[in-house]
């Protein structure tokens, strides 16, 4: 009886501990370096990450970037604001998202949700902090982020009203979990446990 106790206990703590996993968020990150230069960003993360991308192209090292102004972060590859405000839109509400900016003007993040009511912004901290040119203290690649505990449906991304004064790298964001879902070896584990517990029940009357 205290066997059959023992193992019911264990297989239901083991359960309760993957459905914790399963409820858990996890951030991604988008480097842009799996693209060719000058390739406009839309929707080529939308199977991976649920992300669009509007307003932005891929400038490489080497190539179209000057990055000697504007360096990368990691790998290769940037996007800029190609005719406007960068704009990133979610398939479902992600709790945060930011990225690295190196920047000629101010740059701002406005966070929206699905009605684009404004949730949150944040701003540069410099004019500029392009890596020869930029603002006395500033450094290229100054990481921004917007948050919102209810969920971000899209972010704007602005320097100029007409582009052309920002790159953006390391694009990242942390999805809103709305539920813990059990895994299918979470409910494989409940029937034995309930199985053992049922048969503690019937030698216990």
């Amino acid at each position: 009886m205290k066997r059959t106790l023992f193992v019911g206990i264990c297989l239901f703590t083991a359960l309760f501990i993957s459905l914790g996993i399963a409820g858990k968020s996890s951030a991604y990150g988008i480097g842009f370096d799996d693209l060719s230069d000058l390739d406009p960003v839309t929707n080529q993360y939308n199977a991976l990450y649920g992300v669009d991308f509007s307003g932005a192209t891929v400038l490489t090292a080497g190539i179209s970037l000057n990055d000697f102004e504007f360096p990368p972060l990691s790998g290769t590859n940037v996007v800029f604001d190609d005719g406007g405000a960068i704009r990133v839109t979610f398939n479902s509400p992600v709790l945060n998202a930011g990225g690295y900016l190196t920047y000629m003007t101010p740059v701002t993040l406005t966070a929206y949700d699905s009605l684009f009511n404004v949730l949150s912004t944040v701003s540069s901290a410099y004019s500029s902090n392009m890596a020869l040119s930029g603002d006395t203290g500033s450094s290229p690649n100054e990481f921004l982020q917007v948050a919102f505990a209810g969920g971000i449906t899209y972010l704007d991304i602005a320097g100029y009203s007409v582009g052309s004064s920002f790159v953006l790298d390391d694009f990242t964001a942390t999805p809103e979990v709305v539920s813990a879902v059990p895994e299918p070896s979470s409910l494989l584990l409940l029937l034995p446990g309930l199985a053992g517990l049922w048969g503690l029940r019937r030698r216990l009357h």
